[in-house]
């Protein structure tokens, strides 16, 4: 495995420095073996020990990763792992402290911020736009885009609705099951699919309908831990950057991180303590450690070419293929157990953000 060090010299607000990279020792892999070999972590980049790595967005017409963090935005050449540009406050980001990228149909990347509304960018050009421009909140944290190439963004103040011709947001709030919204995904018949702080709801262009704990979504809570509604990424005073209250983890099952429209159509949502939940349109299935999942928290997942499922845990990350678990952790190579982001290149490797920076995954 290499280490190679995303020298962002953000504390000086300057661009990053890539140095090459030497291949050290690979350390021992105590991994649980999948069918067709067993995935492993390739390298790893440094962002700094008090940097987190919260969103990976790939663009494929570029062969670009870009990496939100909570310092700033790197757009990354993946032919080479190396950085081509960084991004801050004094290049035109609203907030150096990223949420989320989204990419819509026109080629501007949006980028979500904690408390600084959303930063377009595209060939050198910066716009940002705030509640007073629309915006629903100053807090962002999903984008996801339909046929049309309607931009969807979800905010801790519901979700808007993004027209990419005339410029206008139409924000949803009560439509919604919970006005924090955290995930956003569409399905094959464009319906939009919202993860919140209160359950999963869905918008098919005419109605809104939405699930909890109740119709099933998250796993039951076996493990008898402490209910909790003050959990969560953000910073505002009820929400906090812990997996944990008072040292002791806690419980929130209709607290949904992440929500992925897989291959097969089912909508997959990532929740607080309870685990992953699948829906097939008629009923919710649960997913815990006890089935193999590596933590029962999941911030974020994806799904690779072969329909191979990435989870993003408190405890590493998790491939599924339908059939076997295997969890890649800090042993492995992680440089954090907490994985808050997930993304899969062109040629098929995993990118996963954690803490301290990102690693990739491989064979």
């Amino acid at each position: 495995m290499k280490r190679c060090p995303w020298s962002l010299a953000v504390a000086l607000w300057v661009a990053v420095s890539l140095f090459p990279c030497h291949a050290q020792p690979q350390p021992p892999l105590l991994l649980n073996r999948a069918p067709g070999g067993a995935e492993r972590v390739l390298e790893t980049f440094d962002v700094g020990p008090n940097v987190y790595v919260r969103a990976l967005k790939v663009e494929p017409q570029r062969n670009t990763l870009w990496v939100g963090t909570s310092a700033g935005v790197h757009e990354v050449d993946l032919s080479t792992q190396k950085a081509r540009n960084s991004f801050t406050r004094d290049h035109g980001l609203a907030n150096e402290y990223v949420f989320a990228v989204g990419i819509d149909q026109q080629g501007y990347k949006w980028f979500g911020t904690n408390a600084g509304g959303v930063s377009r960018y595209r060939d050198g050009k910066w716009k940002t736009f705030f509640p007073m421009h629309g915006l629903a909140d100053y807090w962002v944290y999903a984008f996801a885009n339909q046929r049309d190439g309607t931009l969807w963004i979800g905010t801790w103040a519901g979700a808007n609705r993004y027209d990419l011709k005339t410029g206008k947001f139409t924000t949803y709030v009560k439509e919604l099951v919970n006005e924090w919204v955290y995930g956003i995904a569409v399905d094959g018949k464009d319906r939009v699919w919202f993860g919140t702080e209160g359950g999963v709801s869905m918008f098919d262009g005419k109605r809104w309908k939405s699930w909890t704990h109740r119709e099933g979504l998250g796993a039951p809570n076996t493990g008898d831990l402490k209910p909790s509604g003050n959990t969560g990424l953000g910073t505002q005073n009820r929400h906090d950057l812990s997996v944990s209250a008072g040292g002791v983890a806690t419980y929130n099952p209709n607290y949904v991180f992440a929500v992925h429209v897989a291959q097969d159509q089912s909508v997959w949502a990532g929740t607080w303590g309870g685990g992953v939940s699948r829906f097939d349109g008629a009923k919710w299935m649960n997913f815990t450690e006890k089935q193999g999942l590596a933590g029962n928290i999941v911030y974020s997942m994806t799904q690779d070419s072969r329909g191979v499922f990435w989870f993003g845990t408190n405890k590493g990350v998790s491939r599924y293929d339908g059939k076997s678990w295997q969890t890649i952790s800090r042993k492995e190579g992680l440089l954090d157990e907490h994985v808050y982001a997930l993304a899969v290149a062109p040629d098929g490797t995993v990118w996963a953000g954690t803490k301290r920076g990102a690693a990739r995954i491989g064979r």
